[in-house]
């Protein structure tokens, strides 16, 4: 492991990831300003989201990630999961669509509408695509592109947090969507993704080794091994994936009650209409509810 004052002192230049942060950092502040109007916990999760993706992309993590499979573990968990999460939490479309203009509202409501969007955010195709990614990119020889390859670098950093966000946006919930469906079902979802990272975690574990003539051309003699350097670099993935995704359940959960809670109040106030007691127009006497309805009151009349 590079020692502690090379991990705090090395930063990766990396102009792209620190154009969109400030750009899309200062977005969010002017609709925020504009009358967007986040919440403090909102605003403090987008914050926090956009210091985890510098985290991922210029501190120490981006340095290494080339040359320590942990490292390079840890960066896409960020990238793919813990910014995606909390920028997701921020509320960014609602904040936004709040500080447009009616036309540009209508626009962004449009947008939402389309069957493009539909499809794209729907469950299936954002669960498969959170899923199959980790997969794809340790597994094939995307893996080393990513980490030789400049464009094909930054490309993999940009989809792993719209792939992520994509799925946090879809199944939070929380800003305007697409289509609205059940916590339960983002709940179970939730449940299988954490068995394919799982079964991920394994194979990366008890596997081969990955990339293993990139990283023996790299000449590393110093921090763990290749077959160590992989299995702290899995645990990250896996464990450490898991607890990260503790917070992402409890929100589900609470979203879960809240919708029970509000099922329950319509169907009490269903129930009520339904035994409220009518006035006849004109005759000033309370009926049955069942008096009101034509056919009811002559087969079974009172008077």
């Amino acid at each position: 492991m590079p020692p502690l004052h090379a991990l705090v002192g090395s930063w990766s230049p990396d102009v792209l990831s620190l154009t969109l942060i400030l750009v899309i950092g200062a977005g969010y502040l002017w609709a925020a300003r504009r009358g967007g109007e986040p919440t403090r916990a909102q605003a403090w999760s987008f914050g926090i989201g956009l210091a985890a993706w510098a985290l991922a992309t210029l501190s120490a993590v981006a340095v290494y990630a080339p040359i320590l499979f942990w490292m390079r573990a840890l960066q896409v968990l960020l990238l793919l999961f813990v910014v995606p999460f909390f920028l997701a939490m921020g509320r960014p479309v609602a904040t936004l669509r709040t500080a447009s203009s009616a036309a540009g509202r209508a626009r962004l409501d449009g947008l939402l509408a389309s069957r493009l969007a539909k499809v794209v955010c729907s469950p299936a195709v954002t669960s498969a695509l959170m899923l199959a990614t980790p997969w794809l990119l340790y597994l094939t020889p995307w893996y080393v592109a990513s980490l030789t390859n400049g464009a094909v670098a930054a490309l993999t950093r940009i989809l792993l947090l719209l792939i992520g966000f994509g799925y946090f946006y879809a199944r939070l919930q929380s800003d305007p969507v697409p289509h609205r469906y059940s916590p339960l079902l983002s709940i179970g979802i939730s449940v299988a993704e954490t068995l394919g990272d799982g079964l991920l975690g394994l194979v990366l574990w008890l596997g081969p080794l990955i990339a293993h003539e990139y990283y023996a051309s790299l000449g590393r003699t110093w921090g763990p091994s290749m077959r160590t350097d992989q299995t702290v670099g899995a645990g990250i993935l896996w464990i450490l994936g898991d607890v990260l995704g503790l917070p992402f359940l409890l929100v589900l959960m609470r979203a879960l009650g809240s919708r029970e809670k509000e099922l329950a109040d319509e169907a009490d106030e269903a129930d009520e209409a339904d035994r409220t007691e009518h006035v006849e127009p004109g005759s000033g006497r309370q009926t049955l509810w069942w008096e009101a309805d034509p056919q009811l009151r002559d087969r079974f009349g009172r008077g």
